[in-house]
């Protein structure tokens, strides 16, 4: 379960590391809800994706514990997150995707630096790589990354 210290440790390590996006009401969401809706503009972030925001909360975690690199899967938004958070803060990164990631995903998530390798026909398939890429690793997600 998450605590509310694990949500204040986040934002501390979250702070100068990303944009603090604006978090807007939608009038036309609320009204049609009947009840105030908020809209967070995430895709202001440097990838233009949430995702940006979890993987550099948990790199920014590993790195201050001695954390070299980091193995993820990911089709795409969670990929260049993490490519791109990995290369800012000096950690290798490699990204298995599944064979039929689109190619400007590939070739955004090899822009920020990462070593792309292309495994499985399936989104389910492509985690086993990254098991036998580093099978003793501390694992923060099984779908998506491992600290190497």
């Amino acid at each position: 379960m998450v605590e509310i210290q694990d949500i204040e440790r986040a934002a501390r390590r979250l702070h100068g590391q990303i944009l603090e996006t604006p978090c807007v009401e939608s009038r036309t969401l609320s009204e049609i809800v009947g009840a105030q809706v908020f809209l967070k503009f995430e895709n202001l972030q440097f990838s233009a994706s949430f995702k940006e925001r979890g993987a550099c909360n948990k790199l920014v975690e590993l790195s201050e514990g001695g954390t070299r690199g980091v193995i993820a899967m990911s089709a795409g938004n969670h990929a260049q997150g993490v490519a791109y958070h990995a290369q800012r803060l000096g950690l290798r990164a490699l990204i298995v995707m599944p064979r039929f990631t689109p190619g400007v995903k590939i070739e955004r998530t090899r822009g920020f630096g990462a070593e792309v390798v292309l495994h499985g026909d399936t989104l389910e398939s492509a985690p086993s790589r990254c098991s036998t890429r580093c099978p003793t690793s501390t694992r923060w997600s099984s779908r998506s990354a491992a600290a190497a």
